[in-house]
């Protein structure tokens, strides 16, 4: 059943900036109530109090607060790298592609310290590499549906001391709401045991690099 509760959380998810206004209590939520209003008694079919919206808000931002505040617990040591001219191909999921996606390793010069990466969708293959490959993925995926190709980005990867990122349930939200609070868009997201990876843009590059740098304990 839909309450006051359900559509208020998820008003408020679905504006980020807003989401982290209310973790931090910078929100009237007089104000807002009255704004969001209309919305709930359009997806309700009836009229609502304005004090219910209100008190529903209070309650989520005090799940907010708490949220923040068990986040805060981890401590982002470790340190940023950047990689520079990167490229991302968005390709069809198909058994030839899959057959063949293996001898991609081939083709990159790892000891040189390039980058190749392969994330399997369920429909879907994003491909992340240096843009010095262009040509020869451009003849490797020939025969193949390419959605979309994407250039000029940059992979910016936080290699943490430890593994505990991957047991500390919000981290990544953490570092991801830094980003969206930014306008950055991301384009992919790689995570292993103690590296969390983001394919931006490279306009974005310095601006994102400073977000995340600001959360390692100095």
């Amino acid at each position: 059943m839909v309450t006051v509760s359900h559509l208020v959380k998820k008003l408020v998810r679905e504006n980020s900036f807003l989401l982290e206004a209310m973790s931090k209590e910078l929100i009237s939520y007089g104000n807002l109530a009255e704004q969001l209003k209309p919305e709930i008694e359009k997806e309700l079919g009836k009229k609502v109090k304005e004090s219910a919206i209100v008190m529903a808000l209070r309650r989520y931002a005090g799940e907010l607060g708490g949220f923040d505040k068990n986040i805060k617990k981890f401590k982002f040591r470790g340190e940023i790298i950047m990689r520079t001219n990167i490229m991302d191909f968005n390709v069809v999921k198909s058994q030839s592609l899959l057959d063949k996606i293996k001898n991609l390793y081939s083709i990159v010069n790892f000891d040189q310290g390039d980058t190749l990466n392969i994330i399997l969708g369920n429909n879907e293959i994003s491909i992340v590499v240096n843009e010095k490959y262009n040509e020869k993925l451009s003849n490797f995926l020939k025969g193949e549906k390419i959605i979309n190709k994407e250039f000029d980005m940059v992979a910016l990867t936080i290699s943490f001391n430890s593994n505990n990122f991957l047991i500390t349930p919000g981290v990544i939200f953490t570092a991801i709401r830094k980003l969206a609070w930014e306008n950055i868009n991301i384009y992919e997201i790689v995570s292993t045991m103690t590296e969390l990876t983001f394919i931006l843009s490279k306009k974005d590059s310095m601006k994102a690099y400073n977000m995340l740098n600001g959360l390692f304990e100095k």
